[in-house]
């Protein structure tokens, strides 16, 4: 399937099932993003205000679409994207991933969480060069830090922490990120 197609599966879909789902396309495949539920929501906004405390000049997509071409065309929706200020102001509904500082997502409790959360999207975001990759995992009830992108391959280092714990997030970002909150988003 080209991109082309994909995206206008993708558009279609949007309009006709009120942004209930989400098309992604990753590793060659259609992946469906569920709409977000209230803990999911919650997490974002927990980085949200995380981020804005410490870093104002900041601001923190929700839903935005990224293309990560150099993982076979991909097109992926993070359920946060940190950028400059008005970074994507002006973008279209899928936007060049350069400029974005970290991505996050924040795992879903169905069956193929595995494969797109934990494999194919640390892939994907470090071989667009995003800096860092923030995991917030429900299932285990951890924060994983996916950093030093290695551009064409993915990530070469990751930090794994349970919730409750302080992650420091290195420049150019120089933030930490206090995760005790976390522990009341989970079943």
């Amino acid at each position: 399937m080209s991109v082309e197609e994909f995206e206008r599966i993708a558009e279609f879909a949007a309009r006709e099932t009120d942004d209930a789902v989400r098309f992604e396309l990753i590793n060659g495949r259609i992946g469906i993003k569920k709409a977000a539920d209230g803990d999911r929501n919650s997490i974002v906004l927990w980085l949200m205000k995380q981020c804005m405390q410490a870093r104002p000049e900041l601001d923190l997509y929700q839903g935005q679409g990224l293309k990560v071409e150099e993982y076979r065309a991909g097109r992926v929706r993070p359920d946060g994207v940190l950028v400059p200020r008005r970074h994507f102001a002006g973008h279209g509904e899928w936007a060049d991933p350069t400029g974005a500082l970290l991505v996050l997502e924040v795992t879903s409790y169905d069956s193929d969480t595995d494969r797109r959360d934990r494999q194919e999207k640390p892939a994907a975001y470090g071989a667009a060069g995003i800096p860092f990759y923030l995991l917030v995992d429900r299932d285990d009830h951890t924060v994983t830090l996916f950093s030093n992108p290695n551009p064409g391959v993915g990530y070469r280092d990751t930090h794994k922490e349970a919730f409750g714990a302080k992650v420091p997030i290195p420049q150019p970002l120089g933030i930490e990120l206090d995760t005790e909150r976390l522990k009341r988003y989970v079943d």
